[in-house]
């Protein structure tokens, strides 16, 4: 049998692959024209085809689209350029509303607002979350019902519903992860069993993540770079960059509360470790040792009206906790380097003496060109940053441009 001689060709060669020509970008879409129109400022078709280049016709598709969703609304006529004055449209925030929750440690706080982020009713309570997943959800649904009733509206009007949780979060699942103080709640899935009562989209983040949220977008929305730090039973840390929430990889980023600090040595701390920040800094801390100190402190807000009512030990404690946070912000600010540093929570209402030990720390250990312009201010928002802050998470991504082409063609 003959062979056919075989020679070696060397080295394979990759082959060369056939790249098929990118497809065209997808015209601009119904969400597109939304998120124009939600800056609150009336614009005729016109206007909307100039900006979007789009063929008029089909802006007028798009814009009747959004008409029979509720989404936006006629908002009167533009000045005629001869003949019949154009009509212009606006973004109709009353069209959905959203429902954001923030549940802390103890206390829960409910809220309906609509899809400008305006609060439209709101509920607080006393709500231990270490009961367990099922009781406080529960709980939060049926505070949720009764915000729509005084509302007026039914729950086919919920565009989503936001929820913080006192914890470390898996913000791509909603589901708690190891939290330190809730019991039952590891790996339960939250978005399933709310989303049985609500249709829209339930989504779930830390409780600091939400307050950052919530506090850049009512006071500080030109400021692309911000840290929110929390200062209450725990310590934690949220993170806006270039206008969004930073999350990491798997949504650990800003837990700054587990962070050893130098002074720390023999403080366990409720992760396991000892000399965490939370350990010596946290509202609990402090009232331990002040109860150590013979002056009597349970809670965060004991602290509070101690400093409150003038208490040399208790102001002496909570300059020294803003000196051990700063320790950990400053090298925070030589590798974020944000532009303002946002002290909320409940010992943040103590007064200047937190915030004066922060602020000594940072500005003498921090690179001075991270701290040139650096803003480092009490809370504008308080107890009301998370909720604001679990609805604009609703709203970012129930009215993205994708999901809003979804919910014009259903």
């Amino acid at each position: 049998m003959t062979e056919d001689a075989v020679i070696s060709p060397g080295p394979a060669r990759p082959s060369p692959v056939r790249v098929p020509p990118a497809a065209a970008p997808a015209a601009p879409g119904a969400g597109t024209l939304l998120r124009l129109l939600r800056d609150g400022r009336p614009r005729t078709r016109s206007e909307l085809a100039g900006v979007t280049g789009l063929a008029r016709s089909t802006v007028t598709q798009r814009v009747d689209a959004l008409l029979a969703a509720g989404l936006i609304g006629p908002a009167g006529e533009a000045a005629s350029t001869g003949g019949r004055p154009p009509t212009t449209f606006a973004f109709v925030p009353s069209a959905r509303v959203v429902l954001a929750a923030d549940l802390g440690a103890t206390k829960a706080r409910v809220a309906l607002t609509d899809m400008a982020g305006q609060v439209l009713a709101e509920s607080r309570a006393d709500l231990d979350v270490a009961r367990g997943p099922e009781p406080v959800l529960d709980w939060l649904v049926a505070r949720g019902d009764d915000l729509l009733d005084r509302a007026g509206r039914r729950r086919a009007d919920v565009l989503g519903v936001g929820i913080g949780l006192p914890g470390p979060v898996e913000h791509s699942t909603g589901r708690a992860v190891n939290p330190p103080i809730m019991p039952g709640w590891d790996g339960f899935d939250v978005p399933g069993y709310v989303g049985e009562r609500f249709a829209g989209p339930v989504l779930v983040d830390n409780d600091v993540n939400i307050m950052a949220l919530g506090e850049h977008f009512a006071c500080w929305a030109e400021a692309s770079h911000l840290m929110f730090v929390k200062v209450a039973t725990g310590i934690g840390c949220g993170i806006i960059s270039d206008g969004g929430v930073y999350r990491g990889a798997k949504g650990a980023a800003g837990d700054m509360g587990h962070i050893q600090v130098p002074h720390g040595a023999g403080h366990p701390c409720r992760c396991g470790n000892t000399g965490c920040l939370e350990a010596v800094a946290s509202g609990a801390a402090i009232a331990a040792e002040l109860t150590g100190q013979g002056v009597e402190a349970r809670t965060a807000l004991d602290v509070v009206d101690l400093a409150r009512s003038g208490s040399v030990a208790a102001l002496q404690s909570l300059r020294q906790a803003g000196r051990d946070i700063g320790e950990v912000l400053a090298a925070s600010v030589n590798m974020l380097n944000p532009s303002i540093i946002v002290i909320g929570g409940s010992l943040a209402l103590a007064g200047d003496h937190l915030l004066a030990g922060v602020r000594e720390v940072i500005y003498q250990r921090s690179l001075p060109l991270a701290t040139e312009d650096l803003r480092i201010v009490s809370s504008r928002m308080g107890e009301r940053a998370g909720v604001i802050g679990a609805a604009v998470m609703v709203l970012d991504y129930g009215l993205s441009p994708e999901r809003v082409d979804v919910l014009v063609s259903g």
